[in-house]
């Protein structure tokens, strides 16, 4: 008998488990992607915006603030409006939230609302160094860019990039970068290149070119920041002192001498460009070599591309204090062969 309860027992286990499983839907419930809907009707404008202001792909922004906000409902999305997991770093002097991370009570910018949270976002990846490769990719290879992001250490998650391209895949974002082909990239750098070319010294002059209707659409600088090398700099009015300049751009005392390489006690002249951010290693891609004018020096010529100087010096093999002649080749950006 005991032998006959054990069979019916035997019997009955998966007959309940059956029952419990089918009590309870298998399919994962339509909330993923309503929220996913939800995020994408309200940021999606934006994220083109911010294409079209600086070639960073809309499908990549909108993947990103999905995973890395929890389609905006996460602790720091939601308590600082931080929708890209953007920490503070040496750089950010604005408000800060403290948030458990890879470590313990980490450091993350706060934002006054979830826009700035993009506009940071978009100038983080242009400002930095290590992100500079990215801005070489078309637009619309979105599986590179989200390969790109993992490479330079946007995310520690080993699957990250594989993560972007199924949220984009998943909700067809790629559709989004339709509007800005390799075409309109390519027209844009031409359009950059010629404003710089208008911006560049000739005969020890500088000519001011502002920024054009696409440029003004930013809110988070003033309308006058310019742009070289994806460094933001500005040109010095008739007037102006360096204390209203310090002032106006809330830099410290250190900040303008150090980012352009000139004294401590330096006086700012009408006409010159100051950079509000530190100088490059080396040039944009597609500038490889300056010919050298009468008049150059390599400080007018590492203002010009937005290049540090001692970087400069190091690309051509020159000793520091040595100036070049009239008609010589300047590399910009490899390091000049061995003769």
């Amino acid at each position: 008998m005991s032998g006959q309860k054990y069979l019916i027992i035997l019997f009955l286990i998966p007959v309940f488990f059956y029952a419990c499983r089918s009590s309870r839907p298998v399919v994962t419930p339509s909330g993923g992607e309503a929220n996913a809907s939800a995020y994408i009707e309200r940021y999606k404008d934006l994220a083109i915006s911010e294409m079209k202001r600086t070639g960073i792909p809309a499908s990549i922004t909108l993947a990103q603030g999905m995973i890395e906000s929890d389609f905006g409902r996460s602790t720091l999305a939601r308590k600082a409006n931080n929708h890209f997991g953007i920490k503070c770093h040496s750089d950010w002097t604005g408000p800060v939230i403290r948030h458990h991370d890879d470590r313990r009570n980490e450091c993350f910018r706060k934002y006054s609302r979830p826009e700035d949270s993009f506009y940071d976002h978009s100038d983080f990846l242009i400002y930095g160094s290590r992100y500079g490769f990215l801005f070489d990719i078309p637009v619309t290879d979105y599986k590179a860019w989200a390969r790109g992001l993992k490479k330079a250490g946007y995310a520690t998650n080993p699957d990250y990039a594989n993560m972007l391209i199924r949220k984009i895949e998943e909700s067809s974002l790629y559709i989004y970068d339709r509007g800005y082909s390799e075409t309109a990239q390519k027209e844009r750098r031409l359009s950059q290149a010629d404003e710089e070319k208008e911006n560049t010294f000739n005969g020890g002059e500088v000519f001011e070119n502002p920024y054009g209707n696409e440029n003004q659409a930013v809110v988070f600088a003033p309308q006058r920041i310019l742009e070289n090398n994806r460094i933001k700099y500005i040109i010095v009015q008739d007037g102006e002192t360096r204390e209203m300049i310090e002032k106006e751009f809330q830099l410290l005392r250190w900040e303008l001498s150090r980012y352009n390489e000139l004294s401590s006690d330096f006086t700012p002249a009408a006409g010159q460009i100051l950079y509000l951010q530190p100088k490059r290693d080396r040039a944009e891609p597609g500038k490889e070599i300056h010919i050298v004018s009468e008049g150059d020096t390599m400080y007018s010529i590492s203002q010009q591309y937005g290049i540090k100087l001692q970087k400069l010096y190091e690309l051509n093999r020159m000793m520091e204090g040595e100036e070049p002649a009239a008609g010589v080749k300047i590399r910009l950006r490899s390091i000049k062969p061995v003769n």
